[in-house]
């Protein structure tokens, strides 16, 4: 299993997939044909189908118009065999002729595969790629999840970790004081400033679930409008993670130390699910993308509040468990409704995840490892309108 690294990325949003995949192919071609005169790309299945939507044509144009002139060409009812975000890159000359072409496949998380190779064999980094054997390690040893990161990632992980840290609390922060409307055509005002100061007129409890809302939103509507965010484990759940940290750094008083080792927890369950199945929504619904964002989110709360290894992992298999079947269904194809309103609501499903294992000794039916299986079951059974092709579900509503 591959490190953590590899699943928080830092970047812009408003989609991994869609954004942060495609840039990077359009980086690596441009700089294949520097000689170039024009760029043709082709955008096939989901890619297409919600790519104005995502901003897939403003991240590749921007690069490759750097070199030469660009034509987008939109082939939504066209799937590619790999995967559902597929897209074809042709260079050409003064005289029209072809000087070359790839075929690159967005598969999530701002990964890329080109035509012809299987999906990437990352370095391995970790030797355990379930839960299970993890808890039978954390068992063995006395030790914790966030241990077992430490153990096996490079002594440069708690660097990396420092500055998505930093990253998530400033887009939390700038989420916070912004106000307008989101781009897209939608007509989306940024609620997250009003969620934070309604927040302060109600007791404790109310109080502590509207800033969450706030957190969340806050950084989901970053994300929305293409600012600076952290793939957790993608960028259309990017705020559910952020806002249960900030809020108990915040509200509780956790040190940055314990931040980052919840992270560090956080980012094993997410790589798991990427290992195992998928975090991409057009692979297999928004349960890949917001379900596992509360998994993620779940496991860090239970272990910021002293959770046993056990506890943790009853924390995250009810996050992703009770997101099963969740499609993807973005409105007019833009990350704003409902994935800002899932993010915000995530959140909260994440504390309660915790605090209903908190009740237990961590004894449980349905491991989590198990979820991960039903998960890429359920989502290969979905059809291909419910996930992120904004042609089924709540996208379809006129």
């Amino acid at each position: 299993m591959e490190s953590i690294k590899q699943l928080y990325k830092i970047g812009h949003g408003p989609s991994s997939s869609h954004t942060m995949g495609p840039l990077k192919a359009a980086q690596e071609f441009g700089a294949s044909y520097p000689e170039a005169a024009s760029f043709n790309v082709t955008l096939f299945g989901a890619l297409a189908g919600t790519g104005k939507g995502h901003m897939t044509d403003v991240a590749i144009l921007g690069e490759l118009q750097k070199t030469a002139p660009t034509t987008i060409l939109w082939e939504p009812s066209v799937f590619l065999p790999f995967h559902p975000n597929g897209m074809t890159f042709v260079a050409l000359g003064a005289d029209g002729s072809e000087l070359g072409r790839d075929t690159v496949y967005s598969i999530g998380g701002g990964d890329i595969v080109h035509e012809g190779e299987e999906r990437p064999d990352a370095k391995t980094v970790y030797p355990l790629s379930r839960i299970s054997d993890i808890l039978d390690w954390a068992d063995k040893s006395g030790k914790s999840f966030w241990e077992y990161v430490d153990e096996y990632e490079d002594s440069d992980v708690w660097d990396y970790l420092r500055e998505v840290w930093q990253v998530m609390k400033e887009a939390v922060e700038r989420g916070i004081d912004a106000e307008g409307v989101l781009p897209g055509g939608l007509g989306v005002r940024r609620k997250a400033v009003s969620y934070y100061l309604h927040a302060s007129g109600h007791n404790d409890s109310l109080r502590s679930r509207g800033l969450v809302y706030a957190y969340a939103l806050a950084v989901s509507e970053e994300n929305a409008s293409g600012g600076k965010i952290v793939t957790a484990p993608t960028c259309g759940s990017c705020g559910v993670l952020p806002a249960v940290l900030y809020h108990l750094s915040t509200s509780k008083g956790f040190s940055d130390k314990r931040i980052l080792r919840a992270l560090a927890t956080a980012g094993l369950f997410g790589s798991v699910v990427k290992c195992n199945a998928s975090v991409s929504g057009a692979e297999v619904g928004c349960q890949g993308e917001v379900g596992v964002a509360c998994a993620m989110a779940a496991a860090a709360a239970s272990q910021l509040f002293g959770g046993t290894p056990a506890q943790i992992e009853y924390s995250a298999e009810m996050g992703l468990e009770h997101h099963l079947g969740l499609t993807c269904d973005p409105v007019c194809g833009l990350v704003q409704i409902p994935c800002i309103e899932r993010n915000a609501y995530a959140a909260a499903r994440a504390l309660d995840s915790n605090l209903y294992a908190s009740f237990s000794d961590g004894r449980h039916s349905v491991s989590f490892d198990r979820i991960v299986e039903v998960m890429k079951q359920t989502g290969h059974d979905l059809p291909s309108i419910y996930k992120e092709t904004a042609q089924g579900g709540l996208a379809a509503i006129k």
